[in-house]
C-alpha cells in the first residue's frame, strides 16, 4: 500500500462507501480508527481481494480497531434524497457512530459529507490509506451478507451471484418478476420494469 501522507493527528477515522451502483439493498458505510500498536497486514481496495481474504480480515480489522461503525441509506432514502445525498448521509451516520471521536477524517473519492471535525477526500483512497482500505472491507463484507440473505427470500433474481448490480441476469429477471420492496424505484432500469410490470 502506498503510504498517503496526510495532517498528523493521532485519531484518524477512513470512511469507505459500497453500493452506489446496485438497483437494490441499502448504500452501506464504514468508518474505522485503526489501532497504531495492533496493525492489520495485507488491507487494500476491498474490490481487489477475494471473497475468503475479505472474511479474515473483517474479522480482524473488528477484532484490533480502536473504534469502527457502519452507517447506511435504505432504498428509500436512496429514492428520496439521490444516491449521491444518501451516500454522504451514510457516510455521516458512520463518523457519528463511532465510539471514539476521530481528530481527522479521511473519505474515499472527490468529495467529503459535511462533519463536525476536519476531513480530507482521497481520490482511490481505498488503495493509499490503510484506514480507508478497513473500511471498505467492513461495508462489503457488510452489503454482500446483506445480499446473500436477501436471496434466500427473494431467490429467482440471483442477488447473490451480483450483489444486485445491473447485471444482464438482474436486469432479465427484473423484466420478468418486477421490483421486489429492495428495490431503488428512482434508477432507470427498475423504473423501467416497473413499467413493464404494470
Amino acid at each position: 500500500m502506498i503510504e498517503f501522507i496526510y495532517p498528523h493527528a493521532h485519531l484518524v477515522a477512513g470512511v469507505d462507501e459500497v453500493g452506489r451502483g446496485p438497483l437494490v439493498g441499502a448504500v452501506v458505510t464504514a468508518a474505522v480508527i485503526l489501532d497504531p500498536t495492533k496493525p492489520v497486514i495485507g488491507l487494500a481496495d476491498s474490490k481487489k481481494l477475494s471473497e475468503k481474504r475479505r472474511n479474515a480480515l473483517y474479522d480482524e480489522i473488528i477484532e484490533k480497531a480502536l473504534a469502527w461503525s457502519l452507517g447506511r441509506a435504505e432504498p428509500e432514502e436512496i429514492d428520496r434524497l439521490n444516491i449521491l445525498h444518501a451516500t454522504m448521509l451514510a457516510m455521516q451516520r458512520a463518523v457519528a457512530g463511532l465510539a471514539i471521536t476521530p481528530e481527522y477524517v479521511l473519505i474515499d473519492g472527490n468529495r467529503c459529507p459535511a462533519l463536525p471535525m476536519p476531513s480530507l477526500a482521497v481520490v482511490k483512497g481505498d488503495s493509499r490509506v490503510a484506514e480507508i482500505s478497513a473500511a471498505s472491507i467492513l461495508a462489503k463484507v457488510t452489503r454482500d451478507r446483506e445480499m446473500a440473505t436477501l436471496d434466500l427470500n427473494f431467490p429467482q433474481y440471483g442477488f447473490a451471484q451480483h450483489k444486485g448490480y445491473p447485471t444482464a441476469f438482474h436486469l432479465e429477471k427484473l423484466a420478468k418478476h418486477g421490483a421486489t420492496e429492495h428495490h431503488r424505484r428512482s434508477f432507470a432500469p427498475v423504473k423501467r420494469a416497473l413499467g413493464l410490470a404494470s
